[in-house]
């Protein structure tokens, strides 16, 4: 899944990226509130990770803007704001959760997967499609009852997959979703990933609309 970080530390900045990016996430950072307004006008993100106290124009403007143009992209809300009323006016703006500095890097993680459940309309921890479960918390998969080893970037891309079985995605859209800015893409990185998670999963689970795009079948093949 691709992020957008709106912080303006260049401490905090550097070591959250380092670690949603181990966490396997691609990351893209915005310094001030226009930088990252403009970003999410020009990129569909996954979520956004907020500060609120970003210079030329505050956190809580960035979120309000995003919401009067209709866009439903989740916005967990990093702050050292405390105070009861700043929660209730980020809640409010349109956030979906709110966390306070500091706080341990392993509960942001836990808190973006709740907010990708509540998105997907999904209580449990595992997304399921037939024989296939995803952990979300642990990034493991199977097929029936066979664990399937994937890499970091193979997991994300079938986690976008099946966010809308039956739905093709252009190869251009899922480098969007799967690239940030500063991330060298190859030509032929999607097929390398798509044909990778064919020979591990079946051919079945991965088909191809040309000149569309690859999809997971809204009926999920059997288990082999």
């Amino acid at each position: 899944m691709r992020l957008l970080l709106a912080e303006d530390d260049d401490m905090i900045g550097r070591h959250l990226e380092a670690g949603l990016r181990d966490a396997g996430f691609s990351v893209d950072r915005a310094t001030d509130g226009v930088a990252a307004d403009l970003a999410l006008q020009q990129q569909e993100y996954g979520l956004v990770l907020l500060d609120l106290g970003l210079p030329r124009a505050d956190g809580l403007t960035v979120l309000r803007q995003l919401r009067q143009r209709g866009s439903a992209t989740p916005v967990l809300i990093l702050t050292a704001r405390d105070a009861v009323s700043d929660r209730i006016a980020g809640l409010d703006a349109g956030a979906d959760d709110y966390l306070v500095k500091p706080f341990d890097f392993d509960e942001l993680l836990a808190r973006i997967r709740a907010v990708q459940r509540r998105h997907a309309g999904r209580a449990s921890p595992l997304f399921e499609h037939g024989a296939l479960r995803l952990d979300l918390a642990s990034h493991q998969v199977w097929l029936g009852e066979r664990e399937v080893p994937l890499s970091a970037r193979e997991y994300a891309l079938l986690f976008e997959l099946l966010q809308k079985p039956g739905t093709p995605l252009s190869r251009a859209r899922l480098e969007n979703r799967l690239y940030g800015w500063d991330e060298e893409v190859a030509s032929n990185a999607v097929e390398v990933h798509i044909h990778a998670l064919r020979r591990k999963l079946g051919a079945a689970w991965i088909l191809n609309l040309r000149g569309v795009g690859y999809y997971v079948p809204k009926q999920p093949p059997e288990a082999a």
